[in-house]
């Protein structure tokens, strides 16, 4: 996976990767299918200037699309945190999408006796 941010200061930077860190190692399981090559994390930060608000967004660039995030919050982790949650979520999501999870949802159990039942209903 390549990782570049923008707009981020040198002493915010390290702030942003320690956060950062254990949320990669979870989207790199995630995205374990797909070459790690064709897979780019981008993340850019901005400070509202009416609010003492951080905004962090985020964008991963897949091979089957692209994901788009931002996460705000009172200070960097959390804005950081805070995207890296929601961009997790998409991801799955996305997955789930893919793999037409929408098409093989079942319902479970019908037309089969509980346990503890009888098949016929005298």
């Amino acid at each position: 996976m390549k990782i570049s941010y923008s707009h981020v200061h040198a002493e915010i930077h390290r702030e942003i990767d320690d956060e950062a860190k254990h949320h990669i190692e979870k989207l790199e399981r995630l995205l374990k299918r797909y070459d790690p090559d064709l897979v780019q994390l981008h993340g850019s930060l901005e400070k509202q200037s009416r609010t003492a608000e951080f905004s962090f967004s985020l964008t991963l660039a897949l091979p089957t699309g692209t994901l788009h995030v931002t996460g705000q919050g009172g200070d960097v982790r959390a804005s950081a945190k805070a995207a890296f949650a929601e961009i997790e979520a998409q991801v799955k999501k996305h997955q789930q999408k893919l793999r037409k999870d929408y098409v093989w949802k079942h319902k479970g159990g019908r037309g089969l006796p509980k346990l503890g039942q009888n098949a016929s209903n005298d």
